[in-house]
């Protein structure tokens, strides 16, 4: 039976909802938005008068959708160029979902997206329907098709690795400019001492170039060695530019509600540094310079106003 209109309409008040649980799911911008329209086509293909809850309906298939997803993205993913790294979305982006709450809002941090890589696909299907959407245990039961008891403890198993791994500090947009506007003052002075004092002792820096830009694969770990490597990344050069297309203009910015250095050239944006701030002081620099996990974050850049750079000599 075709769709009607009011069928449609429901189904794009959903959309949202959906995307910004695929997204959690996924770690991709475009495979969440990929398990979306999937999703609404076998919606299109239902007797949708016959289904007596259409939330849980398309919860379910979604979720389904994304699990097979991850199960063939750990493949992928062994044979990926370099490090791989979540699609970060900029400020103000509808796939960020949901924000009223702390949990809301780590759900979808960089930090935690990148921690989620560690889980299996039914645990962070579990984290992300509990944490993130407040989804009782005998809903994600229903939708995973496990009972209530294997759902909770799932979900605890879940968590702790999640936070086990965890050490950031949730701060407001204006502290997390402030952050980026010190670090980029440090990381452009030409000295380490700077962006020591800025790091926790243990702090980490690793990118994502696809293979198409160069990012160390290993990461950098401890202040000094994190900060001998900004403190390269940072110094201008006609290379740099060549590689990037550009001279970038540098701004202070929050990606997934981490502060964030963006760096765009002609409205493009080529990089997205995430910093994870801790107690200690910023403990990981998580670069994406991937072409192509930064489309959706050069069109959230240009459908906005962002004001003027804090830098455009690099």
């Amino acid at each position: 039976m075709p769709l009607t209109m009011d069928d449609v309409t429901w189904f794009e008040t959903s959309r949202p909802r959906l995307e910004a649980i695929a997204y959690r799911l996924l770690g991709s911008a475009g495979e969440a938005e990929d398990a979306v329209q999937e999703t609404f086509l076998r919606w299109q293909a239902a007797d949708v008068d016959r289904i007596e809850v259409p939330e849980a309906w398309l919860t379910k298939v979604l979720t389904n959708l994304c699990l097979n997803q991850l199960t063939s993205a750990r493949a992928r993913r062994e044979t990926y160029v370099g490090r791989w790294l979540p699609e970060p979305l900029l400020a103000g982006d509808p796939m960020l979902g949901p924000a009223e709450t702390a949990e809301q809002r780590d759900s979808v941090s960089y930090a935690v997206l990148t921690l989620m890589e560690r889980l299996s696909p039914n645990e962070r299907a579990v984290y992300v329907l509990r944490e993130a959407f407040d989804y009782p245990h005998r809903e994600i039961a229903e939708i995973l098709d496990i009972t209530e008891a294997a759902s909770q403890q799932i979900f605890h198993r879940a968590r702790k690795h999640v936070a086990d791994g965890k050490a950031r500090a949730e701060i407001d947009e204006a502290a997390a400019r402030r952050v980026v506007e010190e670090f980029l003052v440090a990381a452009a002075s030409g000295r380490t001492e700077p962006l020591v004092r800025l790091l926790a002792g243990d702090a980490i820096a690793v990118g994502d170039g696809g293979g198409k830009i160069p990012a160390r694969v290993k990461p950098f770990e401890g202040a000094m060695a994190v900060a001998t490597f900004l403190r390269g990344l940072f110094r201008p050069s006609d290379a740099k530019r060549a590689m990037v297309g550009g001279t970038p203009e540098i701004y202070a910015w929050t990606a997934n509600g981490d502060p964030a250095v963006v760096a765009v050239v002609d409205g493009r944006v080529v990089a997205v540094m995430c910093l994870e701030v801790g107690a200690e002081g910023i403990t990981a620099c998580r670069s994406q310079v991937n072409p192509d996990k930064l489309a959706r974050a050069t069109a959230q850049w240009a459908a906005g106003e962002h004001g003027e750079p804090l830098s455009s000599s690099w």
